[in-house]
């Protein structure tokens, strides 16, 4: 079973950056399916980019060019890099693991085992 913790989150301005990590433990990451989700309040949850075992990744047409997925085997941990933050950026966002390898129709769904608690991004104006 393994553990996820975020970090990084904070508030910003709009056009600003920030790199959210996602650090496991109780087993490496290294054959996992991984994602990250946000909610809004009063929204629902929803995926923001997934990422394979093989590096092949999925993301939403809402943060396409703007966000980066990547994962550090070495240090069991995953991150997301967010650059030209926008308003509608502003949620909790949340990391997810699946053992189960995930084609690119599941990566953004509620198809993971495993979830963090999250951590909040605000972007103002």
């Amino acid at each position: 079973q393994v553990e996820l913790v975020e970090s990084g989150g904070a508030s910003v301005e709009v056009g600003g950056s920030l790199r959210l990590s996602c650090a496991a433990s109780g087993d490496s990451l290294v054959r996992y399916s991984m994602g990250w989700f946000r909610q809004a309040p009063g929204k629902e949850r929803e995926g923001v980019v997934g990422l394979d075992s093989r590096g092949f990744t999925t993301y939403a047409d809402s943060v396409k060019d703007r966000f980066t997925i990547s994962k550090d085997n070495a240090k069991n941990t995953l991150y997301l890099q967010m650059t030209s933050l926008k308003p509608e950026d502003t949620a909790m966002y949340y990391c997810a693991a699946s053992m189960t390898w995930l084609p690119p129709s599941q990566r953004l769904t509620y198809a993971y085992n495993y979830w963090g608690r999250g951590t909040q991004v605000t972007v103002s104006s």
